[in-house]
């Protein structure tokens, strides 16, 4: 009997790429760097599963021989990127560039009535977080998930299952008593890695991932209801 849905953000919850990509170049623009990552680049990027990570694996590539920049320490730098990326993805949603994807509420608003308890499970950073969920859901988002495990209590990112592995233990149930919603490979590889049954809604950025061993590949969530998920997992494809 599924007893609780898990669901990622970027990508899953929302589209949200377009925004973060956005407002990684901005950051990139206000402190003098020549970088700017267009749709094939961060395409390429997402295979690196966090914001910081992305940058250095990014920084690397244009130089190999990585060691200071401008006299400051290569951390202290992707740190202040990373600080002025988020602010500008917040100042995007405040905006209403992002937006939930289709089904999500729905889905969401359905499971609460039906008893289901709601997880989050994502490696992004809480404030990134917040500041989604309360422009789409409103001040009191947080009472919809009884557990909202992010980058500040599971370190490890994806693919690595550490993140819903904490889900799991937090909401004191199996893995097959729940089902993982995720958009990316990564995400996949972390929810299987736990064991989890997932249902894949890919976006433009993630469309070419491999997503075998999915329970569902579907275009996103808007004819999905509670009692598919249910027969889906008595008879997987």
């Amino acid at each position: 009997m599924l007893e609780a849905l898990i669901f990622d953000v970027d990508g899953t919850l929302a589209d949200t790429e377009m925004a973060h990509m956005a407002a990684f170049n901005q950051a990139f623009a206000a402190e003098g760097l020549d970088w700017h990552w267009d749709l094939a680049t961060y395409t390429r990027l997402l295979h690196v599963s966090g914001g910081k990570e992305r940058i250095l694996h990014h920084w690397r590539q244009v130089q190999p021989d990585l060691r200071e920049l401008d006299g400051q320490g290569v951390a202290q730098t992707v740190e202040r990127l990373h600080l002025n990326k988020t602010a500008a993805y917040e100042q995007a949603v405040r905006d209403g560039q992002v937006h939930l994807r289709p089904g999500v509420l729905a889905l969401i608003e359905a499971a609460l009535r039906a008893g289901l308890r709601l997880a989050i499970a994502t490696t992004t950073s809480p404030v990134n977080i917040a500041a989604l969920l309360r422009q789409a859901l409103g001040a009191s988002w947080m009472d919809r998930f009884e557990v909202i495990e992010d980058a500040s209590t599971a370190p490890l990112k994806k693919p690595h299952p550490q993140v819903y592995l904490n889900t799991l233990k937090r909401l004191g149930l199996s893995a097959d008593a729940c089902l993982a919603f995720e958009d990316s490979a990564n995400g996949l590889r972390a929810a299987s890695a736990a064991g989890l049954p997932t249902v894949i809604t890919p976006n433009p950025f993630t469309a070419h991932h491999d997503f075998s061993g999915a329970l569902r590949v579907l275009p996103d969530l808007a004819s999905t209801s509670l009692d598919d998920l249910q027969r889906w997992l008595r008879l997987p494809a």
